[in-house]
């Protein structure tokens, strides 16, 4: 294993894990949304798991299961992963139990975990795709095989289901399926010294160690991390000696898969962006876990890479479908983006893990950017459709119909053949609390603003919250310790901030990103936090040709876009003027009740039909533009959305 230098001299105060009994949700906004995953849609995922849903994609992974149990004849069916949606699944089955106990679910729980311990071989290997279809073949094939990578998430679902409910039965099963795999993969003489093909079982591993604390789960992560980019060629060697492919051929770009170079030396994001979201995550994690210098510095790079290059103004990154990631630097196209609902998902895992290496405001700028877009436009509002791709511009006849636009759809479907996004979905949600909050030994972290309540080893805390609705959060403090530290988050798009203390209004300013509360509490304090998050225009970089002479949208942590259901097609008519007045306009029926609308003057540019070119200028007509929350868009049908509108 590579020595390691330590971030800083002397002792390092630890972040702490984030336990979810210690932590109840009531809140304004994510309270309504946790309802429905775990009334709607963990039931509805189930039933697809079970193939229950006539007329949409078939899942077959419960058949599957039980072919590789013997319980039942056939053949296996599904993409090489399709084992990682059950166990997806179970981890958000499993949070949603914390939230809203039902004695029914958990019963079926344990049902899925009888049957993936019937199909548990003898030596602890354990994955449908290969007990069924490829017997023989396990760990030959790393780069396409999605052994490891399924095997992750199997992993975080023990985690989660132990942490949940004290059942060790998963958590014995993965125990066995570890030991399987560092049997057959590491540095030592006679192993393969290969890494996967797809990253997730890095960062699933740092979980497992931290709920055991047995180090051989750390020194697997670490070996996978460290390893990977040591032998960029190893996947077409692999490919080459082994003479069989799963999908028909092998991918080798290097870049693609995260090895051209160390983890240490990337400077900059390339290859499949889930994947390499899942590879940040670990280096995060094992940066700060090792105090590795090196490490941490290269994280560093790379978040600047993506946030400041590579990343869509709703955090949406991975620019093109062909290798569903990045591209170069500023090549931000709105209508051919692939912008993967997990690739978000994993953006939110990588700002968590960065904000325990430093504690810097933008990480959980970016964190909440992804949660409020990102994120939630992977879901549409009933529970039950889902986005792979999200675009920030989409128009019919052309998105999800001309060959280059296929990827694009203008609607969510109910499913799809490659589902690792909707149950994806379905577990960060269900657990926000792990993101909202950081505690440290001696310090309490607000990251995100989350009413509720939440109990820390210092103090106990109550949130009123108001937000996104409005910027007035206050926080009721019980402490336990006499010193302890408090840290509230303060949004880089906050204006006007006003801070009290027991009513008192407090000077200080916020040290990146974070006000800091120390020292002489009180039996119960209180903590206000109020700021102004009027609507801004934005703007991109020049360089980003997509954008040019384009103007967006924001209010607080939302970024609006414009739908064809409110305005009048085309979209791409509309001029914005530079300056002027607006008005919230909320929206009390129909699919986006509760949302607030934003309405204001523009300039339509009124073509005539006829002719392609003309002399002439477009008369510029006046008309009323209306803007919603983007995560809201197609929720209402087929029609035109654009993000970034022509600037007047």
């Amino acid at each position: 294993m590579e020595k390691t230098k330590k971030v800083q001299e002397g002792e390092t105060e630890m972040f702490q894990d984030i336990q979810l009994k210690n932590v109840r949700v009531d809140d304004p906004f994510w309270s309504q949304r946790q309802k429905l995953l775990g009334s709607v849609t963990v039931p509805y995922q189930e039933d697809i798991l079970y193939d229950r849903i006539p007329g949409i994609e078939k899942s077959h992974a419960i058949a599957n299961l039980k072919i590789a149990a013997g319980l039942m004849e056939g053949e296996f069916y599904g993409m090489v992963f399709q084992d990682s949606d059950i166990a997806k699944w179970i981890e958000g089955a499993a949070f949603s139990l914390a939230l809203f106990p039902d004695p029914e679910l958990e019963k079926r729980i344990d049902e899925v975990i009888d049957l993936i311990e019937q199909a548990q071989l003898e030596d602890g290997y354990f994955d449908t795709y290969f007990i069924v279809k490829e017997p023989g073949r396990c760990f030959q094939n790393l780069q396409e095989g999605h052994e490891l990578y399924c095997a992750g998430h199997l992993i975080e679902a023990a985690v989660a289901y132990y942490e949940v409910t004290g059942k060790d039965r998963l958590l014995h099963i993965v125990e066995r399926m570890v030991d399987c795999i560092r049997a057959h993969i590491g540095p030592e003489e006679g192993k393969i010294r290969g890494v996967p093909g797809h990253e997730e079982i890095e960062l699933a591993l740092m979980k497992l160690y931290r709920l055991t604390k047995d180090e051989k789960y750390e020194q697997l992560a670490s070996y996978f991390v460290y390893e990977r980019g040591n032998d960029p060629d190893f996947f077409e060697n692999e490919r080459k000696n082994r003479g069989w492919a799963v999908w028909g051929g092998s991918f080798t770009n290097i870049d693609y898969h995260q090895v051209r170079m160390k983890a240490a030396s990337q400077t900059r994001a390339v290859g499949h962006s889930v994947r390499a979201m899942y590879y940040y995550t670990a280096m995060a994690d094992l940066a700060e876990h090792r105090q590795d210098q090196q490490l941490a510095d290269a994280c560093r790079r790379l978040w600047e890479n993506v946030t400041s290059k590579q990343m869509y103004i709703t955090g949406n990154i991975g620019q093109e479908a062909a290798w569903e990631g990045f591209t170069n630097d500023y090549e931000l196209p709105n209508d051919l983006i692939y912008g993967e609902t997990c690739a978000s998902i994993g953006m939110v895992f990588w700002a968590r893990r960065m904000l325990e290496i430093q504690a810097l405001g933008s990480y959980a700028d970016v964190m909440e950017l992804e949660l409020f877009n990102g994120v939630l436009s992977g879901m549409q509002m009933d529970g039950k459709h889902f986005f792979y791709v999200n675009p920030l511009e989409v128009n019919p006849g052309v998105s999800g119909v001309l060959p280059e636009y296929r990827h694009v759809l203008p609607e969510r479907p109910e499913w799809y053949a490659c589902a690792c996004c909707p149950p994806n979905v379905v577990r960060l949600i269900l657990s926000i609390e792990k993101y909202a909050w950081g505690e440290k030994e001696h310090t309490i972290y607000s990251h995100l603003f989350l009413g509720g309540e939440a109990r820390f080893d210092a103090a106990d805390l109550t949130v009123h919250s108001e937000f996104p609705r409005k910027g007035r959060i206050e926080y009721l403090i019980r402490p336990k310790k006499e010193s302890f530290t408090f840290a509230v988050r303060i949004p880089g798009y906050a204006r006007n901030v006003r801070i009290s203390r027991n009513g008192i209004l407090q000077k200080q300013q916020a040290v990146d990103g974070y006000v800091y509360f120390e020292g002489g509490w009180a039996e119960r304090e209180s903590v206000l936090v109020e700021f102004d998050m009027p609507l801004q225009r934005q703007y991109a970089n020049p360089l980003v040709r997509a954008d040019a002479g384009c103007v967006a949208f924001r209010k607080g942590p939302f970024i609006y876009c414009a739908e064809g259901a409110d305005n009048a097609e085309p979209l791409q008519e509309l001029r914005i003027p530079d300056a002027g007045e607006y008005r919230e306009i909320p929206i009390e029926d129909g699919v986006l009740k509760g949302i607030t609308a934003i309405q204001m003057p523009c300039r339509r540019a009124k073509g005539e039909a006829g002719f392609l070119y003309t002399e002439k200028k477009p008369e510029l007509v006046p008309e009323t533009l209306t803007l919603i929350p983007y995560f809201a868009w197609g929720n209402r049908g087929v029609n035109q959305m654009r993000v970034w509108l022509h600037a007047l």
